[in-house]
């Protein structure tokens, strides 16, 4: 079984437990990119439209979060800490993009050769 195969399905084992964790904190979730397709996004290493060339998405080992409270469309990175501290502890390899030096707090990914 490869390392990437590997990666995949430990992350796709772990999102359904920060999805649950969104709701017990209140919200209300809808699901932005995970895969992002190579025929529209280009290949792992290639840039096309707004994907980034090396993105995680590409890997199947990123997801966005949309978070909804009461309502209203929570488009802040601020709306994201507590889930994303959430998820850095369900393993040492999730990573949140609240850290990332452009934050982009509604990502979470799964590390992989430098990938996030």
């Amino acid at each position: 079984m490869s390392e990437l195969l590997i990666k995949q399905q430990t992350f796709s084992r772990l999102v359904p437990s920060l999805i649950i964790h969104a709701h017990v904190l209140g919200f209300e979730v809808t699901l932005g990119d995970c895969f992002r397709d190579p025929r529209v996004h280009g290949k792992f290493g290639e840039k096309s439209s707004y994907s980034h060339r090396n993105s995680a998405h590409k890997l199947k080992l990123a997801i966005d979060l949309n978070l909804h409270k009461d309502g209203v469309y929570c488009t802040g990175t601020e709306a994201h800490r507590c889930l994303g501290a959430f998820w850095k502890e369900r393993h040492p390899d999730n990573r949140w993009g609240g850290d990332f030096t452009k934050p982009d707090g509604n990502h979470y990914s799964h590390f992989y050769r430098g990938y996030v």
